[in-house]
């Protein structure tokens, strides 16, 4: 029972103190980092029926926080194997953000409705995995508007 009450405890502060914080994708120290030397490869040789990442939102420039929207499709009946999710920060060096969004990445995809990033570009990588472990890669920038 001691057991039960204090997962209920838990459970109920993160209820009442997610609900007025946004998500922080980057850290203004993030922001400062150098951009990435040189090109930046996206590897899909002779991937066919590999999954696909589309990036649904937002549009054009738009002000922080905002709601990032990316939709994940699978083809030949595989699924989206929801654990095989990486998104990348760009930079030098690079951002794991695998962790900030692990809470809102869904089989469909990934649907964050107040993410919080300062002002500038984000060129970010998402990389993913269907159930028979073919890989889907898409690279995407973020224009963050000051408010």
């Amino acid at each position: 029972m001691t057991r039960n009450f204090l997962l209920g405890l838990v459970a109920a502060g993160l209820l009442f103190s997610g609900t007025s914080r946004a998500t922080q994708l980057i850290t203004e120290e993030e922001a400062k980092l150098p951009p990435p030397k040189g090109a930046v490869a996206a590897d899909r040789r002779g991937i066919l029926r590999g999954p696909k990442v589309e990036f649904v939102s937002p549009g054009e420039s738009v002000a922080s926080p905002l709601k990032l929207h990316l939709k994940f499709e699978s083809f030949g009946g595989a699924k989206i194997d929801p654990e095989s999710v990486k998104v990348i920060f760009l930079r030098t060096p690079n951002v794991d953000l695998t962790p900030r969004i692990k809470p809102f990445v869904q089989a469909d995809g990934i649907n964050i409705q107040d993410a919080e990033l300062p002002p500038g570009d984000y060129t970010m990588r998402v990389d993913i995995k269907d159930s028979d472990g073919r890989p889907g890669t898409a690279i995407f920038t973020l224009k963050v508007a000051p408010k």
